[in-house]
């Protein structure tokens, strides 16, 4: 039986070309290592093709195309022999839809809001222009509508099996309502000429038995269908027929048929562009093929959860990663449900299920408590671990040479501002447009509030998302929290203060309608289902909205240091002191102690070696401003230049040079290819010369001409001989800081996450590169060989990546050797005196008796000459205070030369003499 807490987890990528069977083959190796959860992406029926799960089609079954049943119990019988768990990165947000394959998505097109299963989507019905009826916008057409039609792209077809029509571009199906069926028949027959033969009698005088809007019905359609199948000869006169709705050139008459039958379904057909303006169904994002899902709905959170149920009650599932739960219209209602199921899915056998959530915290802010969550998956404590890595001297001369290179502050408030701007203007448009409608309709709702104009009510919204600062709130449909309503409070003063037109109170009433204090007894009556609608699809709103600003454009437009640049990060971040991090570590030790701690997952913007290796920048900025002054004297003329346009432009160039040497392999034949994909998802995400919803395609193939000829040893002789003479020093001082991260990673409160093939180097950069194949047969040979480690000749082998490999090994031991110290201990800081006591982070954990000495060294270059050699142990001068403990090496103190006369990292197996007083817990998930 695998612990109820993971002592540490490991992240694989399930595909169909590394399915259930091939992870199962893994699960031995993973034992090995000291892995006690499997932690899987998405294996729900997702798209076929899927290289990552999350756009799944159908929750209630096992994907196919990764094994099905058969496949996933030969995974979970390995896991159940190697007493290993399982947890699954479950995605109970949004759906894929579009193309053919999700059964819930077509029958709301063939039906419309009379759907069962449209109450699961959040569709506004009404919200398309120009039209009589209600519909939803489908934005697939690769041109526009009239083009695609008249060009034959569009294609009436009948299914015999099922006697079903769908309109099909390319391989999107669209199920015609079976209310239109009746004049489809009578045209197909006439066009047939078949109106005098037997089986065009019967299908005229079915088609004339529904007659009126609305027939046949749902109730009907399926006898209806069932008896246009049995009549002899029927599908063959179709086949003739149907040719009366053949557009394409030169096909007026067919073309003007197929349109007003289009015109007449519960969707509108549109070019892909219009979904940032007049899409009006919640997205994943601004991703047209995720539909959100109203979870709220009883139905729908039973429907989707059916799977998880099962496989929870049969004992083959251990835990649950939630995936966007920012996305959620209530959260707080959704754990409580899932912990009900929960329950009621381990019947008479009730034990510790893990739960955690996918949660992006901003600048001190705390996390929710949820029903029967442990914590979230661990990106704020990377970006902790990073900023106490980070040497904070170096951190202002970068700032300066950004300064330089941007011709702007480094400030990062402006830029993203500027990018919420552009976000709001291009990507999601329709999202915030549903919500100015809806917010104008509740103004109008009273005679008190009607002054307020609808343009007005849209831009004093549109600042009051300018200004929010965090991801989202949590209100519920009782109204707001404390530090909600602050929350919301601080920030319509800053939108007020940013307001140049007359107020007149439309800030008070916009506060009033988020909060909902416009329901409140006494107060002007307002329509209460589109307040609360309002302020918790505002919610819905900010963090998708955050998100595509922060992590999607800022990120690509401020280069300061891209170590920063991550996900849950801050790019304009200060080096966090030793202090501070011990007083973080303390808090989680007592308030989330169980929580995920990640440096690496399948949504970073880099891998976890290559970020340690960037960060080594700030240890060492005027070296690198003179190879950064150097690098772009030499590579002037490899610039691509038409008119005004410069690829790359000069903050980008300046971010390549940064990405180049994280990601720097230059034996990987792949490396220029790899590269040059980067930099176009880049340049397209920073949406400055060009983007993914108006490429330029001058400025990328500028990109890609510019990198082929900048890593073309023919060309660029000299400069790729700078860059591998830099890349050297900064990789060695990167493998430090890697140690030093996967020590803290693996022993601080929390449990260790590792993303798939980590435990090697991992130099990827952002997806789809960090989903590459990982080759686990050469992990497996490499943990086999290890036996005893030989640390100095790991050392001196460390480029090959089994010197991490082995260290990782290290601390999993010790951490199943002393499970209860790390997954319920307290944390006790350690005073570390001497000339290098500010290069050393160092505390305890301590659970009764038993204890560890953990202490990792930071900011390296002083002690390898720059990069240029492993440091030495006597470098190390000082003493680490282990008052209260004692630990191999002594009592009382351990010197630092000794304490790293192997690695400049260390944990140790030591023992409480009872000094000090453990820290207090607080269980999170009861």
């Amino acid at each position: 039986m695998p612990p109820a807490i993971p002592i540490a987890t490991y992240r694989l990528q399930l595909t169909a070309d590394f399915n259930f069977v091939a992870a199962a083959h893994v699960v031995p190796y993973l034992k090995a290592l000291g892995i006690t959860h499997l932690y899987a992406s998405p294996f729900m029926q997702a798209r076929k093709g899927s290289t990552h799960g999350y756009d799944i089609v159908d929750h209630t079954k096992l994907n196919p195309e990764l094994g099905g049943e058969a496949g996933f119990a030969r995974l979970s019988a390995a896991l159940q022999r190697h007493d290993i768990g399982l947890i699954l990165d479950f995605v109970p947000n949004h759906v894929g839809v579009h193309f053919a394959d999700n059964p819930w998505w077509l029958d709301v097109l063939e039906w419309g809001a009379a759907s069962p299963h449209a109450a699961s989507f959040d569709i506004d019905w009404e919200l398309l222009p120009y039209r009589a009826r209600g519909g939803v916008l489908l934005p697939i057409i690769g041109s526009s509508y009239g083009q695609a039609l008249e060009r034959g792209e569009i294609e009436l077809r009948y299914d015999a099996g099922e006697a079903s029509f769908s309109a099909w571009y390319y391989e999107h199906r669209l199920p015609i309502a079976p209310e239109r069926y009746g004049e489809i028949l009578r045209t197909i027959v006439k066009e047939a000429a078949a109106e005098d033969s037997a089986a065009g009698r019967n299908i005229l005088t079915l088609a004339a038995r529904y007659r009126g809007l609305r027939h046949p019905n749902r109730k009907e359609a399926p006898g209806f269908k069932a008896e246009l199948k049995a009549i002899a000869g029927g599908a063959e006169i179709i086949a003739r027929g149907i040719g009366a709705y053949g557009a394409g050139p030169h096909r007026a008459t067919q073309t003007l048929a197929l349109h007003h039958l289009l015109e007449r379904q519960y969707y509108k057909l549109g070019h892909w562009r219009l979904a940032s303006s007049d899409i009006n169904y919640r997205r994943f994002f601004d991703v047209n093929s995720l539909a959100g899902l109203r979870i709220e709905d009883a139905r729908t959170f039973e429907a989707i959860h059916r799977l998880v149920k099962r496989l929870i009650a049969e004992g083959h599932l251990q835990g649950l990663r939630l995936d966007h739960i920012d996305g959620l219209r209530d959260p707080a209602q959704y754990f409580q449900r899932l912990r009900r199921l929960i329950r009621d899915a381990q019947a008479e056998h009730p034990k510790p299920f893990y739960t955690v959530i996918e949660k992006i915290l901003g600048d001190h802010e705390a996390l929710p408590s949820f029903s029967g969550v442990h914590g979230t998956t661990g990106y704020e404590w990377m970006n902790v671990i990073t900023q106490a890595l980070v040497d904070g001297n170096g951190l202002e001369p970068l700032d300066e040479i950004w300064r330089q290179i941007s011709n702007q502050s480094p400030k990062l408030a402006p830029v993203l501002k500027e990018a919420k701007r552009r976000v709001l203007e291009t990507l999601l448009t329709s999202e915030f447009t549903v919500l100015a409608r809806l917010l104008a309709r509740i103004a109008s709702g009273h005679y008190s509030t009607r002054v307020y104009a609808a343009d007005s009510l849209r831009q004093a919204l549109e600042l009051y998302v300018l200004h929010f600062p965090v991801y989202r709130t949590y209100l519920t449909s009782s109204g707001p929290t404390e530090h909600d309503r602050a929350l919301i409070s601080e920030t319509i003063e800053k939108a007020r203060a940013d307001w140049f037109a007359a107020d007149e109170g439309i800030f008070d009433f916009l506060r009033d309608t988020l909060t909902m204090d416009l329901l409140k007894p006494g107060r002007a009556a307002h329509s209460v289902p589109r307040v609360r609608r309002f302020a918790l699809k505002v919610q819905q709103f900010t963090g998708p909205m955050m998100a595509k600003s922060l992590e999607d454009t800022t990120f690509y437009r401020y280069h300061r240091l891209l170590a920063l640049n991550e996900v849950g990060g801050a790019p304009a971040a200060k080096a966090l002191s030793v202090d501070a991090f011990h007083a973080m570590m303390r808090m989680r030790a007592k308030q989330w102690p169980h929580g995920m701690t990640a440096t690496a997952t399948h949504d970073t913007k880099r891998g976890e070696d290559a970020r340690a290796r960037i960060l080594a920048l700030a240890e060492i900025p005027g070296e690198w401003a003179s190879a950064v002054a150097r690098w772009k004297i030499l590579n002037a003329p490899h610039l691509v230049t038409q008119g005004q346009m410069r690829a790359p432009s000069a903050t980008f160039e300046y971010m390549l040079y940064q990405a180049l040497l994280g990601a720097w392999q230059p034996d990987d034949k792949a490396f220029p290819e790899r590269m040059q994909a980067y930099a176009l998802k880049a340049a397209r995400e920073g949406k400055q010369e060009t983007s993914w919803l108006n490429p330029n395609q001058a400025y990328e193939a500028g990109l890609k001409t510019f990198i082929e000829r900048i890593l073309d040893p023919a060309r660029s002789a000299e400069f790729l001989e700078a860059l591998q003479n830099l890349a050297q020093r900064v990789s060695l001082l990167g493998a430090l800081n890697s140690l030093s991260q996967i020590t803290l990673k693996a022993t601080m409160p929390g449990v260790p996450d590792f993303y798939q093939g980590t435990e090697f180097w991992d130099f990827s950069l952002v997806d789809p590169d960090n989903r590459r194949p990982v080759d686990f047969s050469a992990r497996v040979s490499a943990l086999a060989s290890l036996g005893t480690p030989d640390w100095a000749r790991l050392v001196q082998d460390w480029p090959d990546g089994r010197l991490k490999l082995a260290w990782t090994r290290q601390l999993l031991k010790l951490r199943a050797e002393l499970a209860d110290v790390f997954t319920d201990g307290d944390y006790q800081p350690l005073d570390v005196s001497g000339p290098h006591g500010d290069h050393v982070i160092a505390f305890a954990r301590r659970k009764g008796a038993d204890a560890a000495i953990v202490a990792v060294a930071k900011s390296f270059a002083p002690f390898t000459e720059g990069g240029r050699a492993w440091p030495r142990a006597e470098a190390f001068e000082g003493s680490l205070n282990i008052r209260g403990y004692a630990a191999e090496g002594g009592a009382n103190e351990l010197r630092l030369s000794a304490l790293f006369r192997q690695l400049p990292v260390a944990a140790l197996k030591a023992t409480s003499t009872g000094v000090s007083k453990p820290a207090r817990q607080r269980a999170h998930a009861r």
